[in-house]
């Protein structure tokens, strides 16, 4: 069995292609069940977030497999394998296995060390679970990656001085703006990602600030945490009304379309406005054609990493740190998974060898009629299990102790070819490819 990833990431595709392989929690359990019911692919789990879509697989043949997660993505997103390809990454064995590990750490996000990503793997792997996506080997390296990202966040300092996108959108804006505190502000949206920005809005001297949410009440509930700011509660029916009587909107929702565009903009600003729009939502909550606007400034997630990566180099050497314990984490893992092969083949030749031994046994006993009592029986039923035992003994042994992994690879699929054993993790024969989405 194989572990491969197939995704992208703020590192390869811009937000515009991100956000067509934006998964949204409700989509999950079906993409997972699509996925599953490709002939080559045996687990699934998704990891979708603003910044990266990545698929986890465990696989009996790597490369019918990643085209089978190519074909889902293509189908998925609506584009064409060669636009799709540009932008896509593929790793795998051991390269997958770091990967997951450097992700749930925060050693591969937009912010070094930022500690939602660890939560958004839970989640990720919490899903797979619950619509039967994972078994044995993704489980295992699921458990293993969120262990060592704890690890990593308790014994080194990669999170020391690490600041989230929220923060840094919110220093985009003071450098990008005099006097932010001065500031007419606008939030829209209410969650995790907006309670962050109020934090830092208010840290940076902010007074008064409007949040619009699809519920006023929930936007309410989300006011009454902060006593330090003044804070106006708008539903989403009020939307265009509170962005035209604003200087800055932050937009974080987890809507699929966009909540503003050029259209609705046009209608309610003055001729050459002034207005700054960022977006850190994807799906994007600003439509791309409000940047044809005379006087309005869009900013998105993208537009974020210069100001972290002023923030992020104080925090390289603990990353090289966090390095060292995946590896070892990741051999570990390796470790296991080989173990694991080695245990499905043998078992496999020894149900064989034993079902062969049961069957020329009973010829045997019948063959030499009544005249033979159960002791004789029980001599010749222990003479026959000790000479299977003995023949398979050493080179089970041997089997186990291979310690290079492509060596015990070649034993193992020797075995399997000389003794024609069909193992739990080779491909049925009769799976079929799924029908289109």
């Amino acid at each position: 069995m194989t572990v491969v990833i197939v995704g992208l990431s703020h590192k390869t595709a811009p937000v515009e292609v991100r956000e067509k392989l934006s998964i949204a929690e409700p989509q999950i359990e079906a993409a997972i069940a699509y996925l599953c019911s490709y002939p080559h692919i045996q687990e699934a789990a998704i990891l979708s977030t603003c910044n990266r879509l990545e698929i986890y697989v465990a696989v009996l043949a790597l490369e019918r497999a990643t085209q089978e997660v190519i074909e889902f993505m293509c189908q998925y997103s609506q584009l064409s394998a060669p636009e799709l390809q540009e932008h896509l990454f593929t790793l795998s064995q051991q390269e997958a296995v770091c990967h997951l590990m450097q992700v749930a750490s925060g050693l591969d996000s937009l912010v070094l060390g930022e500690g939602q990503i660890l939560a958004q793997v839970k989640r990720a792997y919490q899903m797979a679970q619950a619509c039967k996506g994972i078994k044995l080997v993704l489980n295992q390296l699921f458990k293993q990656a969120i262990t060592i990202a704890k690890r990593v966040r308790t014994e080194t300092s990669i999170c020391t001085g690490a600041i989230s996108v929220s923060a840094a959108a919110v220093e985009l804006a003071a450098i990008k703006t005099e006097d932010l505190s001065s500031r007419r502000i606008t939030i829209v949206g209410a969650g995790k990602m907006a309670q962050l920005l109020v934090k830092h809005l208010i840290a940076k001297g902010v007074q008064q600030i409007a949040v619009v949410n699809r519920s006023r009440e929930r936007a309410e509930e989300f006011a009454h945490q902060f006593d330090q700011a003044q804070i106006h509660c708008h539903s989403l029916n009020d939307l265009m009304a509170v962005v035209a009587a604003s200087d800055i909107v932050f937009t974080s929702t987890a809507a699929t379309e966009p909540l503003i565009n050029q259209a609705q903009l046009q209608a309610v600003l003055e001729p050459q406005q002034l207005l700054m729009l960022i977006d850190i939502s994807v799906p994007r909550n600003v439509a791309a054609d409000v940047n044809q606007l005379i006087g309005v400034y869009v900013f998105n997630v993208d537009d974020l990493k210069s100001v972290l990566a002023q923030n992020q180099e104080s925090r390289r050497q603990a990353a090289l740190e966090a390095q060292q314990l995946i590896a070892a984490e990741a051999e570990t893992f390796r470790n296991w998974l080989r173990s694991r092969e080695a245990v499905s083949t043998i078992s496999c030749l020894r149900e064989k060898v034993e079902t062969i031994r049961a069957q020329e046994l009973e010829k045997a006993l019948s063959r030499l009629g009544s005249e033979f009592g159960k002791k004789q029986k029980d001599v010749i039923e222990a003479l026959t299990r000790g000479i299977v035992n003995k023949i398979l003994h050493d080179p089970m042994v041997q089997l186990r102790a291979q310690r290079d992994i492509e060596s015990q690879r070649l034993e193992i699929q020797t075995l399997q070819r000389l003794f024609n054993l069909e193992t739990a993790e080779q491909p049925s024969p009769t799976a079929k490819t799924p029908s289109k989405v």
